[in-house]
């Protein structure tokens, strides 16, 4: 057989006749992540420090469908982790499980959900539980519609409110928390999985009251006013701060957020980096967020998990209000 001139044969050919070679090629790897827009500053800031210590060889996509569009699509194989600001819930346990996608389900962060109006809104200094509650609740809708209706001593002038859309993790949390059951909500307000929207529609108008996550406020502190909560009768307002959150004195808005991993895609050496780097990095792209990092310890525990392959939800798939980290990562897991 003839020596063959590679330079002289066309593309086609040369592809089959090296089909079967090892040659070195610079071949990109992808991670795919979706979920929670509270949770996407943290991840893609260790994302962006990830791709760049990886000089390109991986790629992570980042998307912000909510903790609810994040976990349909996590649940049927379609991204590696979900960014996820409240605990997986039980029909997303059985569609994942029905689907034979078994989790690492890691803590991350805390957060602490913040009321804000419009700087313009002088008489709004704390607001309590109950009022958050006669403001939100189901009953509110089409019926509660001047703000002097919640409190007498508050002006005779329209409300507009602003919110999670149904998808999103933190109107999970709110609406437990609040109204005293996941999802039970009004449904006569802008509601987005976007934080940026409320974050506009809130600094445009003087009548309006949001909730979304912490950083989000910090981000836009100069255009918006964060409202105190009375968590009972009695007790006195408190804002949301990293001290509150830590101390536990700020309730019943501070949660912690997580990120789930697919165990399956964990197995790839790309996603594993990318959640050991995660965990490893945490504090610093929590900080750097303005999100409340976890103790060393917590995220050594959760490095543990993670390595130990340790599956499920230490949930059970019923949100809890006031849960402390140390717990859930003691627990056994449920899937």
């Amino acid at each position: 057989m003839k020596n063959l001139r590679f330079d002289y044969l066309p593309s086609v050919v040369l592809l089959t006749l090296t089909a079967g070679l090892s040659i070195p090629v610079n071949a990109q790897t992808f991670i795919k992540i979706d979920g929670s827009s509270t949770v996407f500053p943290i991840t893609e800031a260790v994302a962006d420090d990830y791709q760049a210590s990886k000089k390109g060889a991986v790629k992570v996509t980042i998307g912000i469908a909510g903790t609810g569009g994040g976990f349909k699509k996590f649940c049927k194989g379609e991204t590696d982790i979900s960014d996820a600001s409240r605990p997986i819930l039980k029909k997303e346990m059985e569609e994942c499980a029905k689907n034979g996608i078994k989790y690492m389900e890691l803590p991350i962060a805390f957060d602490a959900l913040t009321v804000v109006v419009n700087p313009k809104n002088k008489f709004l200094s704390k607001i309590t539980v109950e009022e958050l509650k006669k403001m939100w609740e189901p009953a509110a809708q089409g019926t509660i519609m001047r703000w002097k209706q919640i409190n007498p001593a508050w002006p005779d002038t329209p409300i507009k409110l602003f919110g999670a859309g149904a998808d999103s993790g933190t109107f999970d949390y709110f609406t437990d928390a609040i109204v005293g059951k996941t999802k039970s909500s009004r449904t006569d307000y802008v509601a987005s999985e976007d934080d940026n929207v409320v974050v506009q529609g809130v600094a445009r108008d003087p009548n309006s009251i949001g909730y979304f996550g912490y950083a989000y406020y910090l981000e836009n502190s100069k255009k918006l006013k964060l409202v105190p909560i009375v968590h009972q009768a009695g007790k006195p307002a408190v804002a949301p701060s990293v001290q509150s959150v830590i101390d536990g004195s700020y309730q019943p808005l501070s949660r912690p957020i997580f990120i789930y991993v697919n165990a399956k895609a964990a197995e790839r050496p790309e996603v594993k980096g990318f959640v050991d780097f995660y965990l490893a990095n945490a504090q610093k792209a929590v900080k750097e967020a303005k999100y409340i990092p976890l103790t060393e310890k917590d995220y050594k525990h959760a490095s543990l998990n993670f390595s130990n392959k340790k599956t499920g939800t230490a949930f059970g798939g019923e949100p809890e209000i006031g849960v402390k980290i140390a717990d859930l990562l003691r627990r056994d897991p449920k899937e």
